[in-house]
């Protein structure tokens, strides 16, 4: 295990591939992650994996420094980073890659076998700035609740662009955090990710990736969809709560509500009250018509004014 001094984004002519695994304080999670990331079909070029221990205190950093869950002849790398926030630990990764590419994953996330040859495959052919796969969830502690309907399953990191490689050029076809690549050179153009978005410990707020993305689309960045790279999610027991939604979209209001008023006054805009109001009846319409079961997107929207409306007031 080393601890390398940041290398500035220079690629390592023996090292094609980085793949980025940040963690924090999942340590039972990580475990799965490993014995997983174990299965990989191996590229055709040399890769390593790096590993962003993201001050952790759980015992992360004694299994980490263990050699009985690396695979034989991969380089691995364990870097510690005490500034937390999955945007720092993302910007440490690719400050200490040594790969051309940097691919993204998450501790609680499974790839399929071909994931990382699907991405070679996508690269070798086209060379994009950045690229994407399909993000699948896989619900592992405990059946799916009744009220957990298909259009909240993006919320949960689902994503799935179509069966079709291609250019993507839109913002509204963003690529997500647990599945995600780029040229390591390519930040020395955009810039790292935005330090005021991402997870921070418990702290749900998130963001930091469609922001990139989005980011990328505007200054006319190639950016690949490889629908075969796919990556499982693994769903958590305490994800499968309607106040895990609500909490997420009360946090995004109020980051956007902060965000939008800068240096403006406090008292929030007058047309956020009816738009508030609109929300709220339209729940209990929904209530009334199809049952509780129905109504959590609903939910979610007057979470996200009521975030919005104390982001711009207190935040």
């Amino acid at each position: 295990m080393t601890n390398p001094a940041t290398i500035e984004n220079t690629p390592h002519p023996a090292i094609h591939y980085t793949v980025a695994l940040c963690t924090h304080n999942h340590l039972e999670r990580l475990k799965r992650t490993l014995t997983d990331l174990g299965k990989l079909e191996p590229p055709r070029e040399p890769w390593e994996l790096l590993i962003i221990d993201n001050a952790s205190s759980d015992g992360t950093a004694e299994l980490l420094s263990a050699t009985d869950w690396q695979a034989a002849g991969l380089p691995v790398r364990v870097v510690k980073e005490e500034k937390l926030g999955l945007s720092n630990a993302r910007n440490r990764a690719i400050d200490e890659a040594r790969g051309e590419y940097i691919l993204f994953m998450d501790d609680d996330e499974t790839p399929a076998p071909e994931w990382l040859t699907s991405y070679e495959h996508a690269i070798q052919n086209h060379r994009p700035d950045a690229l994407g796969g399909r993000i699948e969830v896989m619900f592992e502690d405990g059946a799916r609740p009744a009220w957990l309907q298909d259009e909240l399953l993006g919320f949960l990191g689902k994503l799935d662009h179509g069966p079709e490689s291609r250019r993507l050029t839109e913002p509204g076809t963003p690529i997500f955090g647990g599945n995600f690549a780029f040229k390591t050179r390519l930040f020395q153009r955009i810039g790292n990710f935005d330090a005021g978005l991402g997870r921070k410990g418990t702290d749900n707020t998130g963001g930091e990736d469609t922001e990139i993305y989005r980011r990328m689309i505007e200054l006319g960045c190639d950016v690949r969809w490889v629908p075969n790279a796919v990556i499982y999610h693994r769903i958590q027991a305490n994800k499968l709560r309607r106040g895990y939604f609500i909490d997420l979209h009360y946090r995004q209001g109020r980051m956007e509500g902060m965000r939008k008023r800068g240096g403006k006054s406090r008292i929030p805009p007058a047309y956020l009250i009816p738009q508030l109001g609109r929300a709220i009846h339209t729940t209990i319409q929904q209530w009334r018509t199809g049952g509780r079961d129905t109504t959590l997107r609903k939910e979610m929207n007057v979470a996200y004014f009521l975030g919005y409306l104390s982001g711009w007031a207190f935040g």
